[in-house]
């Protein structure tokens, strides 16, 4: 495909592309894929967290390959070091000086995977780049390459040798997906597949970097209307104040909502976001930021209920100007 051709792609365009282009490997998982590509479209962190087996791993590399530009796969491990991630400064005795080597954040797409295996130390070395796209090392900013995309994959169940991550990394991830198990008909396609040698690796690139780019504006400029802005940020504001939760979303939840809202849009054609949009996001976007009492915890109360909850008793504005 010529250059041309790949620069004249709309937002809607891109996700069809990527989306096809997962599924041909992620059998049977429509909605996570249309999320997964979102987060992509806003430019946005994602966070894949389930049980082993269930392909986390599988579609972080399904999405990275979709994509023409560099990416890195950090395999996070007790021993990791945070230099290991945004690099380090190397003596170079022949010139006398030392020049910066860079890390494997350096990169449009960065597989983080199973990255509660890292230690604190190690897991904390994302937390500027993941909020500002670049890293800082002896004083000296490096931007890393844009768009810039951390997708990470996390068991849940898993306990030995693992660090739960900290809520102000949580936070810098605009959505966790769960991919949950598959029902029979998909599971057979996954098992046909597989017997296929449909391999990840072997996909190729459908959109470049400057076409995602040009995407990624597209998003950015999607309407939204002061209505629709407003009841976002009322969802969030009730989050605070819910006799369940100890800490409810912040800010960046509330502009993630959004931001991830007009993602949303593109992938169903749409220059505008609608209510129904921030509802379809609400339980990826908020669920993580959302620290539950301990005797909510004791109820076996979850994130997923109150979110619920609060966008049944939420009313939804009428005019949105949609």
């Amino acid at each position: 495909m010529c250059l041309e051709e790949w620069m004249s792609v709309s937002a809607g365009e891109v996700y069809e592309r990527v989306a096809a282009n997962v599924q041909r490997v992620l059998r049977g998982k429509p909605q996570v894929v249309r999320l997964a590509v979102a987060a992509l479209l806003g430019e946005g962190h994602l966070l894949i967290e389930d049980v082993p087996g269930l392909g986390k791993t599988t579609l972080a590399r399904c999405l990275a390959r979709s994509v023409g530009g560099s990416w890195n796969r950090i395999q996070f491990t007790p021993d990791l070091l945070p230099g290991d991630i945004t690099g380090v400064q190397v003596y170079h005795q022949n010139d006398e000086k030392f020049a910066f080597h860079p890390g494997g954040v350096f990169a449009n797409i960065v597989l983080a995977d199973e990255i509660n295996r890292g230690t604190p130390k190690t897991q904390s070395a994302l937390l500027e780049v993941m909020a500002e796209r670049r890293v800082t090392v002896d004083s000296v900013r490096h931007e890393v390459p844009r768009p810039f995309l951390v997708i990470a994959t996390q068991n849940p169940i898993e306990m030995a040798g693992t660090y739960r991550l900290p809520e102000a990394q949580l936070d810098r991830f605009l959505m966790r997906l769960q991919i949950g198990y598959p029902d029979l008909a998909s599971e057979v396609m996954v098992i046909l597949s597989d017997c296929a040698g449909v391999d990840p690796d072997e996909l190729p690139a459908v959109v470049d970097i400057p076409t995602l780019q040009a995407a990624v504006a597209e998003v950015r400029a999607a309407r939204v209307h002061t209505a629709v802005v407003e009841y976002a940020a009322t969802i969030a504001a009730a989050t605070r104040q819910h006799g369940d939760l100890r800490y409810g979303a912040s800010p960046r939840g509330s502009i993630a909502l959004v931001r991830a809202a007009q993602a949303l849009a593109a992938t169903y054609g749409r220059g505008y976001v609608t209510v129904d949009d921030i509802k379809e996001v609400a339980h990826p976007v908020l669920e993580h930021r959302l620290i539950l009492t301990p005797d909510a915890e004791l109820r076996q109360r979850r994130a997923e209920d109150i979110v619920r909850e609060l966008l049944n008793e939420i009313p939804v504005p009428v005019n949105t100007g949609a």
